[in-house]
């Protein structure tokens, strides 16, 4: 059986920067991914200050920054008629005072020919864990040509997202937060004279709620709706969803007519949660597999970034000895519970005051403490440090830096 120190279960931006750090570490290290290209119907696009200068560290912000993107400086909500500004990122620290919006995929690939040390397998999905003396010692897998195969590894990291296979294999038990909303996902083009432009557009009406991002020449756009609703709203004709989405946007109908069909409405199951352990013998969690993120804030990319940073750079010399104790996989989730904790509590906050009003149609104003905050320069200031820096934001290890 084909043997690595460190076999990572998923490719998303969890799984490929921690496999990115640990070649560079010097550790072993195979990334397992189930489809054979990065594009998905969801994926978050912003990249936030904390990330930009973590890939100057690494040595790729040149790289980087040659991706195609969008730049967003400060946040708008429009709720109704009115619009407020409630958060500013123009005068966070050092050169990234901003958000970049890149398309994950083109993102993911940068990262994933970053580091020629790294095996990452396309098209190879994780099927269960492999144990030795209760211990977990690697993956079953079904790679690219349909065999079955067996891969120890002195550990294994489930970076395989909110339906984690690796999570619950492991038998690590999820602590899930009631959701107000689902999400539809659909693309609208631009207008020949768009009014609207190089941002992110946040929307509330009576009982609707979008958030859309300028990806060039269309409008990635998600459109909220309420929990468990799916499949009742389908049943309606596509074109009632058209004109409600064309009116909450302003987009004229030769834009929306582009949703031909309920087949152009992409379906998010939206989870949030968190584990109380994040590991086990031999095997470990990190990033949605662990916590998984709402996507209000856009902030599961960077906090899944983050935390294969600090795995990295707590497991990389365990690795390189090969034995990671219980107790040093321990270190992890001590290292990322505050910033994991802080955030969804964050996010929980902003669906109750925004995102359930909106959803049960009782938001007829902006809500007392939006209004304060774009009144105030400096509570925009902390907006934007607190949704682009984070809480305890991780740096490159030495060993990574180039």
């Amino acid at each position: 059986m084909e043997r690595v120190r460190c076999c990572v279960a998923g490719g998303g931006p969890a799984g490929v920067m921690l496999g990115l750090l640990l070649a560079r570490a010097g550790v072993d290290v195979v990334v397992l991914e189930k489809h054979h290209d990065f594009l998905r119907d969801f994926r978050g696009d912003t990249v936030h200050p904390s990330t930009l200068r973590l890939l100057d560290e690494l040595g790729l912000g040149a790289r980087f920054a040659e991706l195609p993107q969008g730049i967003l400086e400060q946040a708008e909500v429009r709720i109704g008629t009115e619009s407020l500004q409630v958060a500013d990122f123009r005068r966070l620290k050092g050169p990234h005072n901003h958000i970049a919006m890149v398309p994950q995929a083109e993102f993911l690939e940068m990262l994933a020919k970053a580091e020629p040390g790294m095996s990452l397998r396309r098209g190879c999905e994780v099927l269960g864990l492999l144990r030795e003396n209760g211990r977990v010692s690697g993956v079953r897998y079904r790679d690219a040509e349909g065999e079955v195969r067996e891969l120890g590894a002195d550990l294994t990291v489930g970076c395989d997202g909110r339906w984690s296979t690796v999570r619950r294999a492991a038998g690590l038990r999820m602590r899930e937060f009631a959701m107000p909303m689902d999400v539809w996902q659909v693309r609208v083009p631009k207008s020949a004279n768009p009014a609207q432009d190089g941002g992110v557009f946040i929307r509330f009406g009576q009982g609707e709620a979008t958030a859309t991002m300028d990806r060039g020449d269309y409008y990635q756009t998600a459109y909220l709706i309420p929990k468990g609703q799916d499949a009742a709203l389908r049943k309606e004709d596509v074109a009632g969803f058209r004109a409600r989405l064309g009116a909450l946007m302003e987009w004229d109908e030769g834009q929306v007519a582009a949703i031909r069909s309920w087949d152009d409405v992409h379906f998010l199951d939206v989870r949030a949660g968190r584990l109380k352990r994040w590991h086990d013998d031999g095997v470990l969690c990190i990033g949605d597999a662990a916590h998984p993120m709402s996507p209000t804030g856009g902030v599961g990319v960077n906090l899944a970034v983050q935390d294969a940073v600090a795995t990295a750079t707590l497991l990389a010399e365990p690795l390189r000895a090969g034995r990671v104790s219980p107790r040093q996989l321990a270190a992890v989730r001590r290292r990322r519970r505050l910033p994991t904790v802080a955030t969804q509590r964050s996010q929980l906050g902003e669906q109750r005051m925004l995102l359930e009003p909106a959803l049960e149609g009782r938001l007829h104003r902006p809500p007392t403490a939006l209004r304060l905050i774009s009144r105030v320069p400096a509570l925009q200031r902390l907006a934007g440090y607190l949704g682009g820096i984070g809480f305890r934001p991780e740096h490159a290890p030495a060993f990574a830096r180039r």
